[in-house]
């Protein structure tokens, strides 16, 4: 059995995160095999890491606001022979977050609100993931190393897609997100030392990319740039049908690139988080940017705009030392 060893955070990268973040859903923070995670992850960890795993599983995992939406979409429609009827419902309900109630504690406001109606994907998401019917697409943010062992194992045909992006890019995504969903109340400039001092959740970021990477000539798993979709979205559509043994038509194709076009993403709600940002505004009463959206601008090279000179050139050299220097990946 893999076990998961726990650790402390560091007393004073706890009290500013405990000051910089809303508490409301969740109470505190630990590292998990070094991984930044909610302290409630204590719970469950073990669970994920015994997970069973189906030969026809398709998992899209990233580290947090690197395109994980847009890559999720685009798998889920590829591997249903582009139903976009289907793919109005919710993308939440279709491919599930496996780490969603591990992630965010809805205890307390349960207490306050009994009445609240919670859905499944987010009271329990690995009981919904363990019963849905097969194939089943799931998503994750954790690491390689927290990965369910028998997904490392290749001991079934499960496959995993990893998104990955540029850290100037990921990090003002993150800052946006953390503004609108976690409560975050600091400046950019703050959000920049959480995220280069491994201190956000699911960090370390470099880490997260060279897990996946390293595993970059296993058959069973895709590697994917948000880069390379922003380029040639239609190339890396046809990559992920090879991937998974779909064969699209050419219309298919162009079809499906209307569909996953940042003006489609952007307007459809099954995808946008719309009705999710509204739950949180009016059922929870809790956003803290409450003029924010999920889906925001899709640029490539906005986080370079929007960072200091100071931490451009500290994420310029982190990026050259850690991601060309040790596996050669180039944004």
């Amino acid at each position: 059995m893999a076990e998961i060893t726990y650790s402390n955070v560091d007393n004073e990268i706890s009290d500013f995160i405990n000051k910089s973040f809303d508490n409301t859903f969740r109470k505190g923070y630990t590292k998990a095999n070094g991984v930044m995670l909610p302290v409630s992850f204590k719970k469950f960890g073990q669970c994920i890491l015994d997970m069973e795993i189906r030969d026809d599983d398709v998992w899209v995992c990233s580290f947090p606001k690197t395109g994980t939406t847009w890559c999720q979409e685009m798998t889920w429609c590829i591997g249903n022979n582009v139903d976009l009827e289907g793919a109005k419902q919710l993308l939440v309900e279709r491919f599930p977050y496996l780490e969603r109630t591990p992630l965010v504690d809805f205890n307390t406001v349960m207490q306050e609100q009994p009445d609240l109606n919670l859905p499944m994907y987010e009271t329990d998401s690995i009981t919904l993931i363990n019963e849905l019917k097969s194939p089943r697409f799931i998503k994750t943010h954790l690491p390689y190393k927290l990965l369910p062992k028998k997904l490392r194992d290749h001991s079934t045909k499960a496959k995993i897609l990893y998104i990955t992006r540029n850290p100037k890019d990921t990090c003002l995504s993150y800052f946006h997100y953390s503004r609108l969903f976690d409560g975050y109340n600091g400046n950019f400039d703050d959000f920049c030392r959480l995220f280069i001092s491994d201190s956000l959740a699911f960090s370390p970021y470099f880490d997260h990319i060279i897990g996946y990477w390293e595993q970059r000539n296993d058959p069973q798993i895709l590697l994917l740039k948000y880069e390379d979709m922003k380029q040639d979205l239609c190339k890396q559509i046809r990559r992920t049908a090879q991937f998974l043994g779909k064969e699209l038509t050419d219309d298919q194709v162009l079809v499906l690139e209307d569909h996953l076009s940042f003006k489609s993403m952007k307007n459809n709600k099954a995808v946008n988080f719309e009705p999710i940002v509204e739950f949180y505004k009016t059922d929870l009463n809790y956003l803290v940017d409450v003029k924010g959206s999920f889906i925001r601008s899709g640029m490539v090279g906005e986080g370079k705009q929007k960072m200091s000179p100071e931490f451009i050139k500290v994420f310029d050299e982190l990026e050259e030392k850690i991601c060309l220097a040790k596996i050669g990946l180039k944004f």
